[in-house]
């Protein structure tokens, strides 16, 4: 995952472990003496999340998620069937032992309070017997990874550190012993919004580094399709509806359960998969900042606004043209701001919501450096939406990005 997106390294998957589910059945109880004739939380799941990806198990309440998830771990063990790690039947391998070799995040994040933050992501290292100068270095690097000054918390209690930080360092202390197989129940289903995204981003990115195989289980569709290089949706009776990559899913939905599972907005939410970088950008009448306006007019031609850039090539705003003394040079005194920036990275559901909750709808996309590289439109996106990656022709002339009254002419 790029900050907005997912995705694996080649380095990446050969870290992580093949998973599979092979006729899975799960029967609690009397249901589990009452044999194969009888339902089960979990029936019949087949099932292989490749080395190095994320597979996300999402569906309505008591469709067996957890239960599923749990198996993986020997939390709890399958009626039926087999689960492989690597090809290798994990019920052949003792609990303890394998368990120590997966990491396991959930929702109540599960720090000891009465150890410091570099003590709760040392616990399995120390189990496996690490040297003490090897878990020392191993907390810190992860302390890194997620964001967080080792010396600044490293010594600190869980109660010390907000809920975004404690649910990060939950997720340290599951990789801290180079799992090749992680599994998440809820992992962000406890913190608000805002922060929930963030520590999406954050572990996506972190999941680029170190390429783990994570299954990871929630109920909220939006979060499968941002966080799943698969998405596995569940239906009421442990049922595996369809199990493919999340632009299958919201493309070609394998039944009526799963078509109102992912929403009537599956369209929109297909737009969440698509970046910035992977349409077709419009080019933008541009100038420079001292540039004199004639010239500037000149070379707009029609274009009824102006962008603006500095010397570096880093957008100041646009002018309107039609205000424009031609016997003037440019100054950033006239550009207007306030158009959307975006980078390639960024998702084209982002960007829509961007556009059409700002009063210039055509927004200004920048490389790293924050330089021009083009302009995004609700045309562009449009067309996306529409499985197209051009624009129509009569789309192709920028004309006004909106009518702002800044007041402002060049001088």
């Amino acid at each position: 995952m790029q900050p907005d997106g997912k995705g694996t390294s080649e380095s990446a998957a050969r870290q992580g472990a093949s998973v599979e589910f092979r006729h899975v059945t799960k029967r609690f109880g009397a249901e589990a003496a009452g044999g194969k004739g009888t339902p089960g939380a979990v029936n019949d799941l087949s099932l292989t999340v490749p080395p190095g990806e994320i597979c996300v198990l999402v569906g309505p309440s008591g469709c067996g998620k957890t239960t599923s998830l749990k198996m993986v771990n020997r939390l709890v063990e399958p009626t039926e069937g087999q689960v492989l790690i690597d090809g290798q039947d994990i019920s052949t391998v003792r609990a303890t032992v394998l368990r120590r070799r997966i990491g396991y995040v959930i929702q109540q994040i599960g720090l000891f309070p009465h150890q410091t933050i570099g003590e709760n992501v040392a616990t399995v290292p120390r189990l496996l017997g690490w040297p003490k100068e090897r878990i020392r270095s191993r907390v810190d690097e992860l302390l890194t990874l997620i964001g967080l000054d080792p010396g600044g918390v490293r010594d600190r209690y869980p109660s010390q550190l907000s809920g975004g930080e404690r649910q990060r360092v939950g997720v340290a202390r599951a990789m801290a012993a180079e799992p090749p197989v992680m599994l998440m129940d809820e992992p962000f289903g406890a913190v608000d919004p805002i922060v929930r995204g963030r520590l999406q981003n954050e572990f996506l990115r972190l999941h680029q580094e170190l390429g783990t195989t994570v299954l990871l289980v929630t109920h909220d569709i939006d979060e499968a399709i941002k966080m799943g290089d698969r998405v596995a949706i569940m239906q009421q009776g442990g049922y595996l509806a369809q199990y493919a990559p999340p632009a299958e899913l919201l493309a070609n939905p394998a039944n009526d359960f799963v078509a109102r599972f992912v929403g009537s907005d599956r369209g929109l939410k297909r737009l969440a998969l698509m970046t910035v970088a992977e349409v077709d950008l419009r080019e933008a009448a541009t100038a420079r900042v001292g540039e004199p306006v004639r010239s500037a007019l000149a070379r707009a031609a029609e274009a009824a606004y102006i962008l603006l850039l500095d010397m570096d090539g880093r957008p100041e705003g646009w002018v309107n043209a039609r205000r424009l003394r031609p016997e003037g040079t440019l100054d950033s005194e006239a550009a207007d701001p306030s158009s959307p920036i975006f980078t390639p990275a960024t998702t084209l559901r982002d960007a829509l919501s961007m556009l059409l909750a700002s009063a210039v709808q055509t927004g200004v996309v920048v490389d790293e450096s924050g330089r021009y590289v083009g302009a995004l439109t609700l045309e562009v996106v449009g067309a996306a939406l529409r499985g197209a990656t051009t624009p129509p022709p009569e789309a192709l002339t920028i004309g006004s990005p909106s009518e702002p009254d800044d007041g402002h002419a060049a001088r």
